[in-house]
């Protein structure tokens, strides 16, 4: 069965980027499966197919897959100079400033040790509950974001392993999601094999949609920053 062609975003003889849904695997992990990971189930239309980055499992947006081993070699090679990621984020309470920067090392992905790390964030909308605000990076480490976020006191709404369990449980009753909220909208970046700038935009999961809609319904006296 082949993707819903509105899922993807871009294709050509290089590159698929399609949108993952949130609770839905990139990859093979560990554990029982509902449904065949990403991945798996492109490769019965896209035989080829190899991840470039990856997403959590909670986590929806723009994700870049390469359709041959020399396409992602170039892309490793270059050690991804020149990529950009945004994503869209609900941050538990309100907001201290309209945008700032994060930059803390975290653990490395593949060593140990620490490496840098830089987390850029601007304010979309503000109230005492919740928070949505605009993240950026280039290389991100692992849960790069939802760690940045939770150390200057901000974790996602419905983190449990970096946030506030308590908090979450008010908001899992109220919002009736079981999710963290957070979207890859965009990524952009040179092609890599025609150095042509690329940009890429995921629209927001009407899920998430619906979680907005019902913050604003409630009285959570959202205003715009």
């Amino acid at each position: 069965m082949p993707i819903s062609p509105d899922r993807i975003l871009y294709e050509d003889q290089w590159l698929l980027i399609v949108t993952k849904l949130p609770g839905e695997l990139t990859v093979q992990g560990k554990g029982r499966l509902d449904r065949l990971p990403l991945l798996d189930f492109l490769r019965q239309q896209f035989p080829t197919l190899l991840p470039v980055h990856r997403l959590d499992f909670e986590t929806s947006g723009v994700l870049v897959f390469a359709k041959t081993k020399a396409v992602l070699k170039k892309i490793l090679d270059a050690k991804f100079a020149g990529w950009m990621k945004t994503y869209v984020a609900l941050l538990l309470g309100p907001a201290k400033q309209k945008e700032g920067m994060v930059n803390i090392p975290l653990k490395a992905r593949s060593s140990q040790g620490v490496v840098p790390a830089e987390t850029k964030y601007k304010v979309l909308v503000s109230s005492p509950a919740a928070s949505l605000v605009e993240i950026s990076f280039e290389r991100g480490q692992r849960h790069q974001i939802r760690q940045h976020m939770a150390m200057i006191g901000w974790p996602l709404v419905l983190d449990d392993v970096y946030g506030n369990e308590k908090e979450n449980r008010k908001f899992q009753r109220f919002l009736k999601m079981k999710r963290f909220f957070l979207h890859a909208s965009a990524i952009t970046f040179p092609h890599p094999m025609t150095g042509r700038p690329m940009s890429v935009t995921a629209p927001m999961p009407k899920s998430f949609e619906a979680t907005m809609k019902k913050l604003k319904m409630v009285g959570a006296k959202w205003t715009m920053v």
